[in-house]
Formats: C-alpha cells, structure tokens, sequence
C-alpha cells in the first residue's frame, strides 16, 4: 500500500491547521510522526484516513484518490486506533474487538473472525481480559483493547494516534516493538503519532517531523532527531547519545542546563 499526498493543506473554517504538505510513504514500514502540541499530526492522518476532507491537494492510497472510497472500502485497507475513545456501551472486550471485523464480516461472526480476534489478543497479552466489560477497564487495558480493535481489521495500513500515552514504561516498549514487527513480518504500513522521542528513534524506520502545520524533515531517526532539529521544532535543547546507530536524546532545561528527566538518571548523569 502506497501512500501519497500533493500539495495537501487543510482548515477549521478560516484557521489554517496543514499547509503544502507533500508526502510518498511506498512501503510497509514503522512510521513516526513527531512534532509539538498543535501542529496538525492528528489532522494529518484524519485526512489519509477520509475522517477529514483536505481544503487543497489530494492524497491517494495505491494511486486512488481517497475521495473515489467508500467509508467500508477504507475500512477494509486503514484501520485506525484514536487517541482515546468515547465507547461508553457495557460490551464485553471480546465483543468490543470483534467491531473491528465488521468491514469484512458483516454483522454475522465466523469461526475465522474469533481465531483472528483470540489470536490478537493474545499477542498483546490481554487474553484475561476476553469477558470484562471495556466500559470498566483501566486507561491502559482501554488502549490495548483500541489497538486490538483496530488490528483485528487486518488492514494494509495501520494509523495510531499516540496508542502508548496510556501505558507504562514496559508496556510502551512492548507495544512498540509489536508494532515493528507487524511492519516487517505482516507487510502492514504503520503509522504512529507519538510524543516520546527516544522510542521514536528506537523503533522507526523512518520519522515525519513536523513544525508549524507543514512537515519540518522527513527521514531515518538519526537524520531527522538531530540536536539542531529538536532545538528548533520544540525549543529544548538536547545531547544526542549514539544508541546502536540510533540517536537517543537527553533534554536540557535552557534555563537551568540542567537534564530533563527523559533519560535514565544514571544515563544523564554520565552525559553532565
């Protein structure tokens, strides 16, 4: 599944959010997208995934404009998994889960669509989980759940909207490497709006950052999280440790010069 946008910009009513945004994603990857609060990444994919119709340009999926998709074609090639969700109804998560099969089965389940379901669970270990009602859930059992939802659609394109803001420090890593390999292994295209820079760079094959409504730079996590880049696009200073060809950043306050607590301690304190 190829993804490709042209001169794209986008409004709320006279507000501009997105402008000139061009974009080629041509193959499965693990895509981050990074930027500040504001800057448009989720109007970015709102827009890829038809939820939003851009005020200028066009973007395609496999050379089809979205526009010419109907909301259960796009259904069947994107699964996205929001932010957060306003689901409030007592279904049980299995049933919350089996949602995410509706493109492709209808109303009716098959034996195929729980396999797929139980199958997705179990790679990210809430099995434990298959008859409690999601409307009682922890934030973090809430996002597994909208993950699974939106994996169970077994889509060609995968769009998430900071899926690991919820979860603990091991779990993020978890969720995060699960991702990678559905990228490599399954063939499937993600894509991921994320605010945590080190994981970014730890697990993209490549990175969009964007500043001010349009994309800043677009490339590997060492060509794109450089000390210069991150000074510009957030205002904070950084030093950029070499991690196994990947670059891991720890912040500095500019005031203080001090670190920010976004690395292990004993990491910051070697770099001070």
């Amino acid at each position: 599944m190829e993804i490709r946008i042209e001169e794209m910009a986008f409004s709320y009513a006279s507000v501009p959010v997105l402008k000139d945004i061009c974009l080629d994603i041509r193959e499965p990857q693990f895509v981050s997208i990074l930027g500040p609060n504001g800057v448009g990444k989720s109007t970015l994919i709102h827009c890829i995934n038809k939820i939003l119709d851009p005020t200028a340009g066009k973007v395609f999926l496999d050379g089809r404009s979205v526009k010419e998709y109907s909301l259960k074609e796009m259904a069947k090639e994107v699964g996205y998994v929001p932010y957060s969700s306003s689901d409030t109804f007592p279904l049980s998560v299995v049933d919350t889960i089996l949602l995410g099969r509706h493109p492709h089965a209808g109303w009716k389940t098959s034996d195929e669509d729980l396999e797929i379901v139980y199958d997705t669970m179990s790679k990210l270990g809430i099995e434990d989980l298959a008859l409690r009602p999601f409307n009682e859930l922890s934030a973090g059992q809430h996002q597994k759940v909208m993950l699974a939802r939106g994996l169970v659609q077994r889509p060609k394109v995968l769009l998430l909207d900071e899926p690991t803001s919820n979860l603990d420090v091991k779990h993020q890593l978890g969720i995060s490497r699960l991702l990678k390999h559905l990228s490599h292994e399954d063939g499937i295209l993600v894509i991921m709006i994320s605010h945590d820079l080190n994981i970014a760079s730890k697990y993209s094959d490549n990175i969009i950052l964007m500043y001010e409504g349009a994309i800043y730079a677009v490339g590997t996590p060492a060509q794109v999280l450089t000390r210069e880049n991150v000074l510009t696009v957030y205002g904070v200073d950084s030093e950029i440790i070499d991690d196994g060809g990947r670059p891991h950043l720890v912040l500095k306050d500019l005031e203080s010069g001090e670190c920010l607590p976004m690395a292990d301690s004993a990491v910051c304190t070697s770099i001070l």
